[in-house]
């Protein structure tokens, strides 16, 4: 049988003690190994169980349960319990390495669910607000908005752009370096590049990047850290996901970046003013009779 590794460098501090076991795991032995393998495949199990249960599940004493919360650096079991209530709540990146190549469906939906979740998660949590503040500011103040992404992130280009009633300005979106670049060379003071890629390297997106700051646009960049495409971002928004390039690891980058629209769009509607909310309302609601109609 062979294993599919998708080991990832832990997102969060020591303070979630779920990974923190995962961590640790490697260095542990026996007891505390059987009782660690058991903690993080069923987290949520152990941070409920009494104490009796606990070593029932993991085949361990008393005393090793004792000292495995010690090593973890809990005040007893009662502490070890919160801390892993608390972990549980912050969104635990899930032990996505353990997909093996022959997991039936039912267990590839769960653990892709769970890694999708927690992922998603750590984005909420490392997200900057003041920078969502700025780049929903300097899209209210766009007259014009265009879109530019690669690969999966054309596809939250594309996304957004069918989101244009609530940014209530002209949006277009491309794909195609060279349409890229010609439309970039053709933009103005008051339009708005949002290029969108989470590795932020793509040479020809920084070109046409480059190419819209010189004909006096801004520019706003949705990427996954403080890649090379910030350098010539008005704004900079960094959706952070533990991404990995394994076939078997969902494109977690292309749903925190959708979700960044849905943030970005929303926040942009609701600055435009009641009128403007209303004009939506009406566009909704003419659209829901064409479906229930028969027409669409």
């Amino acid at each position: 049988m062979a294993i599919i590794q998708t080991r990832l460098v832990p997102a969060m501090t020591d303070t979630n003690i779920l990974e923190h076991i995962a961590r640790i795991q490697p260095t542990l032995k026996r007891g505390s190994l059987k009782l660690a393998q058991a903690v993080l495949a069923d987290p949520m199990f152990f941070a409920h169980a009494s104490l009796a249960e606990v070593g029932k599940r993991a085949q361990v004493s008393d005393p090793t349960i004792l000292r495995f919360c010690a090593m973890l650096g809990c005040d007893g079991f009662r502490e070890f319990k919160m801390r892993m209530v608390q972990s549980l709540a912050l969104g635990f990146l899930s032990m996505h390495s353990a997909l093996d190549s022959d997991n039936d469906p039912e267990t590839v939906a769960n653990k892709i669910l769970d890694y999708t979740i927690s992922s998603l998660d750590i984005t909420r949590r490392k997200l900057d607000r003041s920078v969502v503040a700025k780049a929903v500011d300097l899209l209210v103040r766009s007259s014009r908005l265009e879109f530019f992404g690669f690969g999966a992130s054309a596809v939250v280009a594309f996304d957004a752009q069918q989101r244009f009633p609530l940014f209530g300005v002209p949006c277009s979106a491309t794909a195609d370096p060279h349409q890229q670049l010609i439309t970039a060379s053709m933009l103005k003071p008051g339009d708005t590049v949002i290029a969108i890629s989470y590795s932020g390297s793509s040479r020809v997106l920084i070109e046409a990047v480059k190419v819209a700051r010189e004909r006096g646009a801004s520019v706003l960049v949705i990427t996954g850290s403080e890649s090379p495409i910030t350098k010539y971002a008005d704004v900079a928004l960094i959706a952070e996901t533990p991404e990995d390039t394994n076939f078997f690891t969902p494109t977690t980058s292309r749903l925190a970046a959708l979700v960044m629209i849905d943030i970005l769009s929303t926040s942009v509607s609701m600055q435009r003013g009641s009128a403007h909310l209303q004009t939506v309302q009406d566009m909704k609601k003419r659209l829901a009779e064409q479906r229930t109609s028969g027409i669409l």
